[in-house]
């Protein structure tokens, strides 16, 4: 599993110029789900998404989580995470797990995800979203659970 996760003071989703969902404060997350995922990946990256430290603690200093700073998330699937574009100069993505897998496993996801923070939002799975941002900071880094789910 793969996610970048950005530090934003807000942002949203709008489907066909509808807005589907908006944060302020808080984090946006671009999710890529691969073929090799497992129930472990999940919760280690929806943990991992949650407690993060990146926001500013009183010093300036990047030491509290989103839930720290009463914050909000929202998930954005994102199967090109998994783009391969190493050969030639279209991207391979045969490392990104099938549609109808990485469906049901986002879903999973966002239900730990809102286990852990209730009021997490999503994007649609599979629909063209603008996606709209205003990043904080910037503070952005990718996440990958098999560097760390083991």
């Amino acid at each position: 599993m793969r996610v970048v996760v950005q530090r934003v003071r807000r942002a949203r989703i709008q489907i066909d110029g509808t807005e589907i969902a908006s944060i302020g404060k808080g984090i946006l997350a671009l999710v890529g789900i691969s073929r090799y995922d497992s129930r472990q990946d999940l919760e280690w990256m929806a943990r991992k998404i949650v407690e993060l430290r990146i926001f500013d603690d009183a010093e300036g200093k990047l030491n509290l989580s989103v839930r720290d700073v009463g914050g909000e998330v929202l998930l954005v699937s994102q199967f090109t995470l998994y783009g391969d574009c190493r050969k030639g100069r279209r991207p391979s993505y045969s490392e990104a797990a099938p549609p109808q897998e990485a469906g049901r496993l986002y879903e999973e996801f966002l239900g730990l995800v809102r286990e852990l923070m209730p009021s997490a939002q999503s994007g649609r799975f599979q629909a063209m979203m603008d996606v709209e941002l205003v990043n904080a900071g910037p503070v952005t880094l990718i996440l990958d659970s098999s560097a760390g789910a083991g």
